[in-house]
């Protein structure tokens, strides 16, 4: 069932969505930088406060693995209900990036599943660098962070034509930035 293109307040309607710039370097890093500060709400939220019932109340502490799984749950709903409902999170909406797929429609549930799946390929790099240096938690911390928030974006310079990551060209989505909305007088 094809979609038709997401129209956006902020894109003028003589723009096609797909023939927007993508975010340069930069404003990936800004973006991604926001977007791990409101997660500490999220994570918070929805991770922290059940987990602490949990052990306060039932004296109960999950498994790591069984941490982490919930932890990468939790997250991946939140990716996916933004991506699949106005294609942007709260921190791309404040830096007027969108995701979209290659023809500018939005993303479906399972589309959007799949690019979460692959926009995490980052933290293989980041286990292997972890295993075989034996970093210990604020070391883990910074290789997390300086990977995620550095590293990854740095990708959209393999394909310096479209300046899309690994995960966009996996799960053929594309970020594109939005045109300022022109405030009337």
């Amino acid at each position: 069932m094809s979609q038709p293109p997401l129209s956006s307040a902020s894109s003028s309607a003589d723009t096609p969505l797909t023939a927007l710039p993508s975010p340069g370097f930069w404003k990936r890093v800004f973006c991604i930088l926001y977007e791990q500060l409101i997660l500490l709400g999220v994570i918070a939220l929805l991770f922290l406060l059940p987990n602490l019932v949990l052990g306060i109340v039932f004296g109960v502490s999950l498994p790591s693995w069984l941490t982490f799984f919930y932890l990468y749950a939790v997250l991946a709903f939140y990716f996916v209900w933004y991506w699949t409902h106005t294609g942007q999170t709260l921190a791309m909406q404040t830096w007027r990036v969108k995701l979209v797929n290659i023809s500018g429609t939005r993303l479906s549930r399972r589309q959007a599943l799949w690019r979460y799946v692959y926009g995490s390929l980052w933290l293989v790099p980041c286990i292997l660098i972890q295993a075989s240096a034996e970093l210990q938690k604020w070391g883990i911390i910074g290789l997390l962070f300086a990977v995620s928030l550095f590293l990854w974006p740095l990708t959209i310079y393999l394909d310096p034509r479209h300046r899309q990551t690994i995960p966009d060209r996996l799960g053929k989505t594309k970020l594109i930035t939005l045109p300022k909305i022109e405030k009337k007088k």
